[in-house]
């Protein structure tokens, strides 16, 4: 096969989209598979359901014909490649859940066997299935290998190509796209990473093709373990700094200028999104089965959970100095993504926030002008159908924990309510700023 007519992209979300979109607009055909019966029919209307991806965007490649959303995974016979990019969360004891990706295998496998033509209505041999979810190293050679070969009666590398390819999806970045960040490509055999790699080669810029699959599965472990880390030092002296009364900010401005040897992190309220948060315990799990224990991973978990109860703190101070307590406190928070101007609200630190304040008898509220209303989730269902409300003097205290540009633009003198500010987003008249 020369050339790729038609591929299938299964869900639809933050990281399956964008992939199905960058597909399309270079003339392949899409095939978007999701459960979610809503996303389907929002895409096949030509509707976007994520505020980074216009509706025009999606519009002009249904029109064209070369997107089409469905929940029938037997539509999956006959196409060229199939891409997962399921969930891959941590379950309730913190260790890897592999049930998204492997649910979805079981579902894909039937329809990769086939004879080689791809007659109509006919699975292809020799289809190529890769893995985009982040995972520890060994899931797609193992798990994921033995569940397809289960269900189609195929060898991988031999009836079907496998591979990984780890996403680098950043939602809300404007520098970078799926085009031009660099594809680290991983294959089962030599021929499946060469299958993978001609498929991206489609759509992006630059691919770098790695020895095997496990390599591309812990380069997306590396690059965010990194950042979690780092992130952890610079909350941990934040910490340290406020209690010495440094502003950690100034300091981090000031370091900022040193040509080499320092990359700024900024601190927070704590981690979120669908990556950091997660994504270094599964190598942390998958440590242990080598007897390694992974101390720094494991530290920076414990700094960076720590970090709402500091949040926690901040709040109670600010409002002592007001003379009331957290219980009947009217609070606000600002901010429920997880990072600035998207809509993504994954693991968003605000939640942990407003439960423990609404342990604490606080009533709590939020403005988030990208999320009007909280989706249902299930870490979160309490939560779901909750309004955003703009701040009012009646607030007994802000709390802003995303910094969407919009909070730099606000009111806060004329609104005279006190200001916990996590994220340094702007100075505040009057005395109203608490850092945090």
């Amino acid at each position: 096969m020369s050339e790729w007519r038609t591929i299938a992209v299964v869900g639809m979300g933050y990281v399956g989209l964008p992939l199905a979109l960058h597909f399309a607009r270079a003339g392949v055909g899409v095939v978007g598979l999701d459960v979610d019966a809503a996303k389907v029919e929002a895409l096949n209307r030509g509707e976007s359901y994520l505020r980074q991806f216009p509706a025009s965007s999606i519009a002009e490649v249904v029109e064209a014909g070369r997107l089409e959303a469905t929940r029938d995974f037997a539509r999956i016979a006959g196409v060229d490649a199939v891409i997962l990019c399921v969930p891959t969360p941590l379950d309730g004891h913190r260790e890897p859940d592999l049930s998204y990706v492997l649910d979805t295998a079981r579902s894909v496998a039937p329809y990769l066997g086939g004879p080689e033509t791809g007659e109509p209505g006919q699975p292809r041999r020799g289809t190529l299935v890769v893995l985009e979810s982040t995972t520890y190293p060994g899931t797609t050679e193992g798990e994921l290998r033995t569940v397809l070969e289960e269900g189609s009666g195929l060898v991988a590398g031999e009836g079907f190509h496998l591979a990984y390819s780890p996403e680098r999806e950043d939602p809300g970045r404007t520098t970078h796209s799926v085009g031009t960040i660099p594809k680290v490509v991983g294959g089962l055999t030599p021929g499946c990473r060469d299958r993978a790699e001609a498929l991206y080669q489609r759509i992006v810029e630059q691919v770098v093709p790695v020895d095997s699959c496990r390599v591309a599965e812990a380069t997306k472990l590396m690059e965010n373990i990194f950042r979690s880390v780092n992130i952890a030092l610079v909350n941990e002296l934040k910490v340290v700094y406020d209690r010495m009364g440094i502003d950690v900010w100034e300091v981090i401005a000031a370091a900022s200028t040193k040509p080499f040897g320092y990359l700024p992190f900024y601190p927070g309220p704590g981690l979120g999104g669908h990556c950091i948060p997660i994504d270094p315990f599964y190598l942390t799990w998958k440590a242990r089965e080598y007897g390694q224990h992974t101390r720094f991973i494991e530290l920076a978990g414990e700094i960076n959970t720590a970090m709402p109860d500091y949040v926690i703190g901040k709040i109670v101070e600010a409002l002592n100095e007001e003379g009331k307590a957290v219980r009947g406190s009217r609070i606000r928070l600002l901010g429920i993504a997880y990072k600035p101007n998207v809509d993504d609200d994954r693991e968003s630190p605000s939640y942990v926030v407003w439960d423990k304040l609404a342990a604490l008898g606080a009533e709590v509220e939020y403005y988030d002008p990208h999320i009007p209303v909280i989706r249902p989730s299930r870490e979160h269902a309490h939560l779901a159908g909750q309004s955003s409300r703009e701040p009012t003097p009646e607030d007994d205290l802000l709390v802003l924990l995303c910094h969407h540009d919009a909070f730099r633009t606000l009111d806060y003198a004329t609104l005279g309510v006190k200001v916990v500010d996590t994220r340094n987003v702007r100075e505040i008249p009057g005395g109203l700023r608490v850092r945090a």
